[in-house]
């Protein structure tokens, strides 16, 4: 029988009244990311006299904005040794898809590993002397995001050198209730497709850890000590107010919840040749092309029930933004095309979204729509059905359809992992 090892630490619940008058008000309660509980007992005791390597970048900060680099850094009794750095870099000011090299940091006197380089995965070298890896960093909820790729990368390097593994949690962005888009199909497994898991997941990283952990998808998983750490007052939905307030950009083209929110459905326009906005100050917001017709495109996304987004017509002009967008698609040129705006975070479909602009770019512009590469699209739907049914003219419901069962089975396999309700 396989045997796991890891365990999670209780989640306390902590609901905050007000009394006004003779009546009792219930005051939103403050979500506590797994960073903003180091400072209890059982976590500085963990932490104690171990050589501490961190997977982090500008996200893993707790809610006075102090960098976990800096929480264990201070600390006398913690041995800060290493850094490593997911795609866009430890400061999350390069554009996506540079590779980054290492260097080492000034102030903290320990190197900065590149996971986005020559390296991906830990090595052996890398991981010397050190005795936990930590990983605090915010995810957006979307399969071809970059971050999840390098934890799972990272846990199977810790197994594989007896390292424990812990997960500082944090919400899921676009909520944990809705899960849509196909299930990776396993001969498309690449970097922005690690395991086979929904485009749109609802799992926080923590319960994604638990999951690739506890189904033996990497080499020592049996072994394995894996541990999170809860975030606190979550309860599946897309966080706003307070979330909104403490948002930092997980990425130089994601500046806030609503990209997020339209990002995982969006994301699959890199793989066309439709602009997916960037290059502007609204990029996955605002898509488009020259040669769109953005009326008739319009007029055929109106025609369906698609709950939770409000779209209208817009012209834009990409042009080179450092750091952000080099080279953009269409740079300089006008494009005709759409603005997306959420109306309802907790009913917006995005991938659905997605599929019906693709579908009926393609039927009303069949010469002039492409696909990047075939291998592009397929790797970031997960799937070659996405394309060969697009392709194939088949209507766009009847494709979102098509995932539907394997959703199914996902949820069933997804719901022994979930820490929150």
């Amino acid at each position: 029988m396989k045997r796991n090892r890891h365990w999670i630490i209780p989640l306390i619940m902590i609901a905050e009244i007000s009394l006004s008058g003779c009546n009792f008000k219930q005051q939103p309660t403050r979500i506590i990311p797994g960073i903003d509980r180091l400072n209890e007992t059982e976590y500085l005791t963990l932490f104690k006299d171990k050589k501490i390597g961190i997977i982090t970048n500008q996200t893993g900060v707790n809610s006075d904005r102090e960098h976990l680099a800096d929480l264990l850094f201070n600390q006398s009794d913690v041995h800060l040794s290493a850094i490593f750095s997911p795609e866009h870099g430890f400061y999350g000011q390069i554009e996506g898809g540079i590779p980054i090299d290492m260097n080492r940091h000034e102030k903290y006197g320990c190197p900065i590993f590149s996971l986005y380089g020559t390296n991906r995965k830990p090595t052996a070298d890398m991981l010397d002397g050190l005795d936990v890896l930590i990983f605090d960093i915010q995810d957006i909820g979307a399969r071809f995001y970059t971050y999840i790729s390098t934890m799972y990368y990272a846990m199977e390097a810790a197994a594989e050198n007896n390292l424990m593994f812990v997960v500082l949690d944090r919400p899921n962005p676009v909520g944990g209730l809705i899960v849509e888009g196909p299930v990776l199909q396993e001969s498309l497994a690449s970097f922005v497709g690690i395991q086979p898991i929904p485009l749109r997941h609802g799992m926080t990283v923590g319960e994604l850890a638990l999951l690739f952990q506890g189904e033996g998808w990497y080499s020592a998983s049996d072994s394995s000590d894996v541990r999170v750490i809860p975030l606190q007052n979550w309860d599946r939905r897309v966080p706003k107010e307070e979330f909104l307030n403490q948002w930092i950009k997980p990425s130089p083209n994601i500046p806030d919840l609503e990209t997020a929110m339209v990002y995982p459905g969006m994301g699959l326009l890199e793989a066309t040749n439709i602009s997916e906005g960037r290059g502007t100050e609204h990029p996955f917001k605002y898509v488009g092309a020259p040669w769109l017709n953005n009326t008739m495109v319009y007029e055929e996304m109106m025609s369906h029930d698609l709950q939770g987004i409000e779209m209208d017509t817009i012209t834009f002009t990409p042009v080179d933004i450092p750091g952000a967008a080099v080279d953009p698609k269409y740079e300089g040129e006008r494009c005709f095309g759409l603005r997306f705006s959420v109306s309802d975070y907790d009913r917006c479909e995005s991938v659905t979204l997605a599929t019906y602009l693709i579908y009926a770019i393609k039927k009303l512009h069949p010469e002039e729509f492409k696909w990047t590469s075939e291998g592009r699209i397929d790797r970031m739907a997960g799937t070659d059905m996405f394309r060969e049914s697009m392709d194939a003219g088949i209507d766009a419901g009847e494709i979102v359809n098509m995932w539907k069962n394997d959703l199914v089975e996902f949820e069933k396999l997804r719901k022994k992992y979930l820490l929150y309700h």
